[in-house]
C-alpha cells in the first residue's frame, strides 16, 4: 500500500494509456539499442544539444551500442511528459533511460520506476556534491543531473546609483551579506521609490517557494526534518525555523517586499531588485538588453553568516525495467560526461552540473552568470530525497504564504507547530 500512495503522490497519476498502447513497447529488441525519453522538445536549445550528444554517443559507440532518442515535451502543468510515463508504468513500455525532476527521485526510487546507476558513472568525484546528493536515495546513485539551477538578488545598477548605493560596496558569494544588511538596502530604496524593493515571487504559489526559501532556514542552522527524514516536530518548528519565518514576515511588514507585486516590474525597471534564478538571464539578453543589472549572493542568517543557495533540475535515470543496463549505463556516462554537460550548459544558458565543467564555461558566460555558478558551485543545497516529498514541499510552500499575511499569523511559533505536525502525519 505505501508503495502504491508513493506512486500516486510522486507522479500526478493521469492514466492515459492509450498514449503507449498505440506504439507498443519503447524499448526496441535489439539488445545493443537502447531508448531515451526526454521531456524537452527537439527545437529548442537544450533538444538540440541532446540529440548532438546522442548522435556523438551512436558514433563512438558504432558496432557495440546505440540510442534513439524520443522528444515528449512537457506542458506547463507537467502533462504530455508526466502523462507517457503514467502510461508506460501500466503497459510495461518504459524506455531504457528517462529524464525526471531532482526532487522526484525518492517516490522513483521507492516505487521501482529507476534503479542504481553508480556502478555505471565513472565520474562522480567531478560531479558537483549537490548533483550527488539530489540523485542520491538510501545511500545509492539513481539520477544524475545533467544541469544545475540557482537563484540570486537581481539588482537594477541604475536605479541602486540613483539611491546612493556605491555598487562597490555590495555583496559577494566569498562575502555575502546578512539578512539586516540586506533589509538596509531595502529601506534605502523603498525610501527612494516609494515602492517593495525587491521582488521575492511571493505571488507564485507552487514549488519556487520551496526551492527559493528552504536557503534561508537551512543558513539559520535549521531543517525541515530531522536526519533521518522521519519526523518535523521539533525541527521545522523549532528556534531556527520561527527566526527565519520572522525574517520574511518582516520583509513584507516593512513593505520591502510584496506578495503581489507588479508583473516585469524588475525587467521594466519599477521595482529595483528581483529574486530570481538563472533563467532570468537569458530573458533579460533577449527582451531587455538596454537594462543594466547585476546579480548579488542570497542574503545569510546574522548568527551563522552562512551562504546557501539552492539547487535541482533534471536528471538522466535508467528504468528498472530495462534489460539492457551495460547499455543504458554507458549511455547515461556518456551523457554527463564533462564534453556533454558543457555542451548543455553552454546551449541552455544553465548552471553547470561538474566542476570540470564550472572550469571550462566560466569565462564564456557572462557576469551575472558567473556569480550564480560561483555561487552554486560553493553553497548549493539540495532539496530533501524522500518518497513523500511532494506532501512535505506543499505544506512548505503553504507556510511561506501564510507568513505573508502578517495580520492574521503573528503568532510563527503557533503556525508552524501545526505546519509540522502535518508534516508528521504525511510521514506516516
Amino acid at each position: 500500500m505505501k508503495r502504491i500512495k508513493i506512486l500516486i503522490v510522486c507522479i500526478s497519476m493521469l492514466m492515459i494509456i492509450t498514449a503507449c498502447n498505440s506504439e507498443g513497447a519503447s524499448s526496441s529488441g535489439n539488445k545493443n539499442e537502447v531508448s531515451i525519453w526526454v521531456h524537452t522538445s527537439e527545437e529548442t536549445a537544450e533538444g538540440k544539444a541532446m540529440q548532438n550528444i546522442i548522435d556523438r554517443f551512436n558514433k563512438e559507440y558504432e558496432g557495440k551500442y546505440s540510442a534513439q532518442i524520443e522528444f515528449i515535451p512537457r506542458s506547463g502543468s507537467g502533462g504530455g511528459y508526466e502523462d507517457k510515463i503514467n502510461a508506460a508504468l501500466t503497459t510495461n513500455t518504459l524506455p531504457d533511460v528517462l529524464t525526471l525532476d531532482g526532487p522526484n527521485t525518492a517516490a522513483y526510487a521507492e516505487s521501482k520506476i529507476i534503479a542504481p546507476i553508480g556502478e555505471y558513472i565513472t565520474n562522480k568525484d567531478d560531479l558537483l556534491p549537490s548533483i550527488i546528493e539530489q540523485g542520491t536515495y538510501e545511500g545509492k546513485l539513481y539520477a544524475v543531473g545533467y544541469s544545475e539551477s540557482g537563484v540570486g538578488v537581481f539588482y537594477n545598477k541604475k536605479m541602486l546609483k540613483e539611491a546612493g548605493v556605491d555598487l562597490s560596496t555590495l555583496p559577494t558569494v566569498d562575502d555575502p551579506w546578512n539578512w539586516k544588511q540586506f533589509m538596509d538596502l531595502c529601506e534605502i530604496l523603498v525610501k527612494k521609490y516609494d515602492k517593495p524593493a525587491v521582488d521575492m515571487g511571493l505571488n507564485d504559489k507552487s514549488e519556487w517557494l520551496m526551492y527559493a526559501y528552504t536557503p534561508f532556514l537551512w543558513s539559520q542552522g535549521g531543517s525541515i526534518l530531522n536526519e533521518e527524514k522521519t519526523k518535523a516536530i521539533g525541527y521545522f518548528n523549532n528556534e531556527d525555523a520561527v527566526k527565519t519565518m520572522n525574517f520574511i514576515q518582516d520583509m513584507i511588514d516593512k513593505g520591502y517586499t510584496t506578495k503581489t507585486p507588479v508583473e516585469k516590474a524588475f525587467q521594466t525597471e519599477v521595482y529595483p531588485m528581483k529574486f530570481t534564478g538563472s533563467w532570468t538571464i537569458a530573458e533579460m539578453e533577449s527582451s531587455y538588453p538596454k537594462v543594466d543589472y547585476g546579480v548579488m549572493p542570497y542574503p545569510t542568517s546574522p548568527e551563522t553568516n552562512k551562504l546557501v543557495s539552492p539547487s535541482g533540475s533534471w536528471q538522466y535515470a535508467m528504468s528498472a525495467t530495462t534489460e539492457k543496463d551495460k547499455a543504458a549505463g554507458a549511455l547515461i556516462d556518456f551523457m554527463t560526461s564533462t564534453e556533454s554537460l558543457t555542451e548543455i550548459a553552454l546551449a541552455n544558458s544553465v548552471l553547470p552540473a561538474a566542476h570540470s565543467v564550472v572550469e571550462k564555461i566560466k569565462d564564456e558566460v557572462s557576469p551575472q552568470m558567473q556569480v550564480l555558478i560561483e555561487q552554486n558551485a560553493k553553497t548549493a543545497h539540495a532539496r530533501p530525497v524522500l518518497p513523500e516529498y511532494p506532501q512535505v514541499s506543499r505544506v512548505f510552500q503553504q507556510t511561506i504564504s501564510a507568513v505573508t499575511y502578517p495580520e492574521e499569523n503573528e503568532n510563527v511559533q503557533k503556525l508552524l507547530d501545526e505546519q509540522a505536525a502535518k508534516i508528521d502525519q504525511a510521514l506516516k
